[in-house]
């Protein structure tokens, strides 16, 4: 028993060992090609401008990026919660990247090239808002360095809360929608605290995919990815059994 368990410690000290020389020589290749993050220091949204009438009728809306920027604080817990079940339960916990689901990907890929199926991320919502402000849509080994780079270093100058409020600000969600509150807008007509759990589950549906899961051309595809969302919802502990009752409707 004894010498397994120094067995094992052994092995996990070299696995360390050889992480770190990983890390370290990976930051040292690609620190000077890092982009500046002052831009997400400095962030700066585009905003929509909303002419109304007097009535409260909104006439037009002026805009490149049809967007809302609403503060963490404003945004309802339940919406939130929604998000972190779809994108990124750890988000709290982690320090800007996930490694277990970077391990599950890459095993779940790996199998995945040999049967020609499709393969799946493991970007935490803190990558999301790097690649978003910072770098590019390109798929390469490269820019997923970078990226894991910036979000270590973003995570510790940024609060979990501001890199959350970037990423629900900026997140596009299909249907001319940058944010969660011109999404909320553009597909129900309501503000983010009018919505109901099936409204909160479908927005959070969208991130990975917003054309794929617009209701007005894949309906069945929506409220499947939006029952999902809600499925995590509950086995994460954000609701409970009665919230469930209207999910198939």
């Amino acid at each position: 028993m004894f010498k397994i368990l120094k067995i094992l410690i052994i092995f996990f000290a070299l696995s360390a060992l050889i992480m770190s020389s990983l890390f370290f020589s990976l930051l040292w290749k690609y620190s000077p090609e890092l982009p500046s993050y002052s831009k997400i220091l400095q962030y700066k949204p585009e905003l929509s401008s909303r002419l109304y009438s007097s009535d409260g009728v909104l006439l037009k809306s002026y805009h490149r990026e049809e967007r809302i920027f609403i503060p963490i604080e404003r945004v309802p817990k339940q919406l939130i919660n929604a998000f972190l079940s779809s994108e990124d339960k750890k988000f709290y916990s982690h320090l800007g990247i996930d490694f277990m689901a970077i391990i599950r990907a890459s095993i779940s890929n790996i199998f995945a090239l040999f049967n020609n199926q499709k393969l799946i991320g493991a970007s935490t919502i803190t990558q999301q808002v790097v690649k978003n402000l910072l770098l590019s849509n390109e798929v390469s080994f490269d820019r997923k360095i970078k990226e894991i780079l910036l979000s270590i270093r973003v995570e510790n100058i940024l609060s979990k809360n501001q890199i959350l409020e970037l990423y629900l600000n900026d997140i596009y969600l299909g249907f001319r929608s940058y944010g969660i509150a011109a999404a909320s807008l553009n597909y129900f007509n309501k503000s983010i605290n009018e919505l109901d759990l099936s409204e909160i589950a479908f927005l959070a549906s969208l991130p990975k995919a917003p054309n794929n899961y617009n209701p007005q051309t894949n309906y069945s595809k929506a409220i499947e990815r939006r029952n999902w969302v809600i499925d995590r919802m509950f086995d994460n502990g954000f609701i409970s059994f009665d919230d469930l009752i209207f999910k198939d409707k």
